[in-house]
């Protein structure tokens, strides 16, 4: 690049303000102790949920140097150019050691750069919205030396910071403070978490931002030639998250020539963070791996403003709300099918702690079938007591036996805010 365009990115991209009004994401305190280690910190998740924002809330308190590269000025930009990147830095701002570049995935061979700093015992902090890429280039050049944090989107008491709903001690114990936290669960559960939409409810936001991951950050960077098997699968997984799906299937529905390469689309749709799958349990890994496997979305948005499905019940989102607070808590989840099904089975080391179960209203329709998998679950891995997530009831049911089994329902909006888990 030229140098002196570089520059007048630079200048430009620094330049900009830091102030704001922004939410202090639950992931802050942990980037902030990171900042006291001498780790690379590599910062991922989807497009638009606040990687660049909280970097400027760090930038605020610990001011380093900054190149955001997802700029179309720096579409050349290459790895020889860091060093006159490093030279325009020191020129511009003097000697720092801290170091922060977003979305640095974009220059092929960046974790050299990388690795020097890091050598020269410099800070430094990458974002990206790739897994895939950076924990490929990471591996090869700075094993050992980078920690990883997640950015998912907003969490429900993140939603509650962006409606300027402070959660006193005793809130859950007042009928108005109760009643306003059930009624934005109801509008977190319909409208997720991502930021930018929820500031500007601009419904076209989500289209766009699902485009963008669509075209740029799984066609063009794999390279694909099938738009139309790629749409087709996509639309499948916006209209079925919560189930479980088969490749075989698929490769079938969409007519690709195996289900090789149906398991290669939800890999790169997993690795831009679009979706997750989970894995049914089972002690053999060659089992767990050929098993059916469940699909959950990154944001509820996308299910209501791209799905062709009736959502009223809400029982699917209610259940991908679950989910993602599981991942947010980073816990290892599967699902559970045995004569029945349990949503959410947990594992911590190699033994199974948890049994999750949720459902949006549990009444007489619902109860034997969420009780009955809940009870085998608990059975099969010798749980004493089990959770069953609902929007808004609590009970406590004892299931007598060889031995008692203590089933805890839980109304989800507790759960989400920290109570009992």
């Amino acid at each position: 690049m030229d140098k002196n365009e570089l520059k007048n990115i630079v200048l430009d991209q620094n330049n900009l303000s830091l102030e704001g009004n922004f939410i202090e994401r639950e992931i802050f305190a942990k980037a902030e102790e990171y900042m006291k280690n001498d780790f690379v910190i590599v910062l991922t998740g989807l497009r638009r949920t606040g990687k660049s924002t909280l970097l400027k809330q760090l930038r605020r308190k610990y001011p380093g140097y900054y190149l955001n590269f997802d700029d179309d000025r720096l579409v050349n930009f290459s790895v020889q150019d860091f060093q006159d990147l490093y030279e325009i830095l020191i020129e511009l701002f003097g000697v720092k050691n801290l170091f922060y570049f977003d979305e640095i995935q974009n220059v092929l061979g960046w974790e050299r750069f990388v690795r020097r700093l890091h050598d020269e015992n410099k800070k430094v902090f990458v974002t990206g919205s790739n897994a895939n890429t950076l924990s490929q280039e990471l591996g090869t050049h700075l094993t050992g030396r980078h920690l990883n944090l997640t950015l998912f989107p907003f969490s429900f008491r993140e939603y509650l910071l962006l409606k300027n709903f402070l959660l006193g001690k005793n809130d859950f114990y007042l009928t108005e403070k109760r009643a306003l936290i059930k009624k934005y669960l109801f509008e977190y559960i319909k409208e997720g978490g991502l930021p930018e939409y929820l500031i500007s409810r601009n419904k076209e936001y989500i289209k766009t931002l699902y485009e963008n991951i669509l075209y740029k950050d799984i066609i063009t960077r794999y390279k694909l030639g099938n738009e139309k098997s790629l749409k087709e699968i996509l639309y499948f997984v916006v209209n079925n998250f919560s189930k479980e799906i088969s490749f075989n299937s698929l490769k079938k529905l969409t007519g690709l020539g195996s289900s090789t390469t149906v398991k290669d689309y939800f890999e790169f749709m997993e690795n831009c963070y679009l979706i997750f799958l989970v894995q049914k349990f089972d002690y053999s890994f060659k089992k767990r791996v050929y098993a059916n496997k469940k699909v959950y979305l990154i944001d509820n948005a996308f299910a209501n403003y791209l799905s062709s499905k009736n959502t009223e019940g809400y029982g699917e989102l209610l259940e991908n709300t679950v989910f993602l607070e599981l991942l947010r808590m980073k816990k290892e989840i599967f699902y559970f099918r045995g004569k029945k099904e349990c949503d959410f089975v947990v594992r911590e080391g190699i033994k199974i702690t948890q049994a999750i179960q949720v459902c949006y209203d549990f009444n007489k329709e619902t109860k034997e079938r969420e009780i009955s998998g809940l009870s085998e679950a608990m059975t099969q891995f010798k749980l004493k007591e089990g959770l069953i997530l609902t929007y808004d009831q609590e009970d406590e049911i004892k299931i007598k036996g060889k031995k008692v089994k203590k089933i805890i329902i839980k109304p989800v909006w507790k759960w989400l805010l920290g109570q009992g888990r």
